[in-house]
């Protein structure tokens, strides 16, 4: 009994054709658009990262200003 993916049922339920076509071996006719879709992830995902990294940087600098506004009270009260 072959096992069925949850990526192929996924497939299935987006596009039956394109789970038909897949199951028989039939390669795509949209190779182009295919890169094109590839590429726009990618740079999506680069964008998704630089933002996490940009956040974080963020939460550091805030952490710091603190810790530096701490101590310049300290220091104002003795």
């Amino acid at each position: 009994m072959k096992k069925i993916r949850a990526s192929e049922i996924g497939t299935y339920l987006y596009c039956q054709r394109a789970w038909w076509y897949h199951k028989k071996d039939i390669p795509s006719e949209n190779i182009a658009e295919l890169a094109g879709g590839n590429e726009l992830h990618a740079q999506h995902g680069r964008a998704v990262f630089t933002s996490g990294l940009l956040q974080m940087l963020g939460f550091i600098m805030l952490l710091a200003a603190l810790v530096l506004f701490a101590i310049a009270l300290v220091n104002l009260v003795f």
